[in-house]
């Protein structure tokens, strides 16, 4: 409230300045509040990128370690029932994104080569500075 000069009273609102300040730091809160929330976002796909990887790659052990060869395909974990489900790649938004890497050729047998490992497919950079294709 501002004392008016005249003594006759005071009059009530907020002068031009209040109204900028406060609209300035409303401004600079809700900017801080924006990027929190977008690392938030980035590191909870990041954290289930690596659970993902992680279950993936552990299947593909447990039917190397069952049936003595890599699968073929991610889906025969599925079929198999090494998976329930191909998992989306949360940074693709797609299951059909990931990346196979296959084993090494095997000359006893040529014409089967499984996959030996699963990486994303997004070519996005992590916020620890790496690539998310290096996990």
């Amino acid at each position: 409230m501002v004392m008016s000069e005249c003594g006759k009273g005071t009059s009530s609102g907020w002068t031009l300045i209040e109204l900028t300040i406060v609209m300035s730091l409303v401004t600079v809160l809700a900017g801080i509040a924006l990027v929190g929330y977008s690392n938030a976002i980035t590191r909870s796909k990041e954290a289930v990128l690596k659970e993902d990887l992680f279950q993936m790659r552990d299947a593909i052990n447990q039917y190397y370690a069952d049936k003595g060869h890599y699968p073929d395909s991610l889906e025969n974990l599925v079929t198999n029932k090494y998976l329930r489900a191909v998992p989306a790649d949360p940074l693709t938004g797609s299951a059909d994104t990931w990346e196979m890497v296959l084993a090494n050729f095997d000359p006893a047998s040529p014409f089967v080569q499984g996959i030996f490992d699963v990486k994303s497919g997004s070519e996005g950079v992590a916020l620890d500075g790496t690539l998310y294709v290096d996990w």
